[in-house]
């Protein structure tokens, strides 16, 4: 429960303070967690980032606002954290469908996005199978990309990096390099600073990395390693919604900090059956 109400807590940080310039950073340390972590599992839990719950929060309350009093649209938008009248109305026109001039109309439909509360789900109908591994530190060779975390450039760009390594040869080199435990190709996130993450594509290999590729050490942890069963992306996206709706909320571990790894075999990966990994780093 301890997990929720970190969770929690953020969530509450950012409401008392949605008309400040506040940053992923404090949020998060009001989590106790690194910035890269809590986005992490914030996009996974509500399918929205910070940034984009952030902007339809104030969105919203900017348009309750409009309706219900007489205040400038340019007061409004200083208000709400725009720049300009003109970014303001182009953002509330994305999200409300109309111009903040004709929010005060009352025929006028709007949206309305309301607080997030955060509550464990003990569904238990569909079981997550798992097992408990304890490996000491050890490399993987690969490809790596650095992705920033705003503006969901990294959840554009890794699926566009997949495409690129499935199409020049790299995943299926990865494959025949792969000379450790963990049978597969390995999509790995790294915390970086700034709001940086670097995302790897590697496999695990003991030895020099050949010409064109990097070596990631992976250091020493107890891992929880979950099955996934089904096509992707779906099943993937699936499995960690579990895992962090349902797994963590009551397992008593706590995610360790360190990178955790998806694990694709080199089967057809939109067949039914297919199957793949998740292995998370944890602490108790």
């Amino acid at each position: 429960m301890t997990w929720i109400k970190s969770i929690q807590k953020a969530i509450d940080y950012m409401e008392e303070h949605l008309l400040e310039d506040i940053s992923i950073e404090q949020i998060a340390k009001e989590a106790n967690a690194s910035a890269f972590h809590f986005q992490r599992t914030f996009t996974i839990l509500t399918d929205i980032s910070v940034g984009e719950y952030l902007r339809r929060r104030r969105l919203t309350l900017a348009a309750q606002e409009l309706a219900n009093s007489r205040s400038k649209v340019i007061d409004l938008a200083y208000k709400y954290g725009y720049d300009t009248p003109e970014s303001f109305t182009k953002a509330f026109r994305r999200q409300h469908g109309i111009s903040p001039s004709d929010a005060r109309k009352s025929t006028c439909k709007l949206k309305f996005y309301s607080r997030l509360t955060i509550q464990v789900s003990l569904k238990g109908a569909d079981p997550l199978n798992y097992k408990v591994a304890e490996r000491k530190g050890f490399d993987a060779v690969g490809i790596k990309r650095e992705f920033s975390c705003e503006n969901e450039e990294n959840l554009i760009g890794i699926p566009k990096l997949w495409n690129e390594v499935n199409q020049d040869g790299t995943n299926e080199q990865l494959m025949n390099l792969n000379n450790g435990e963990i049978k597969g190709v390995m999509g790995i996130c790294v915390a970086g600073s700034n709001k940086m993450m670097d995302y790897w594509v590697a496999a695990e290999y003991d030895g020099e990395p050949p010409v064109g590729l990097s070596k990631l050490t992976i250091p020493a942890a107890k891992w929880v390693v979950f099955e996934v069963h089904g096509p992707m992306p779906d099943a993937m996206q699936n499995a960690w919604k579990q895992i962090f709706s349902e797994w963590f909320p009551t397992s008593g571990y706590e995610h360790a900090g360190t990178p955790d790894l998806e694990v694709y075999s080199n089967d057809d990966p939109f067949s039914s059956d297919y199957y793949s990994e998740i292995w998370i780093p944890v602490k108790a």
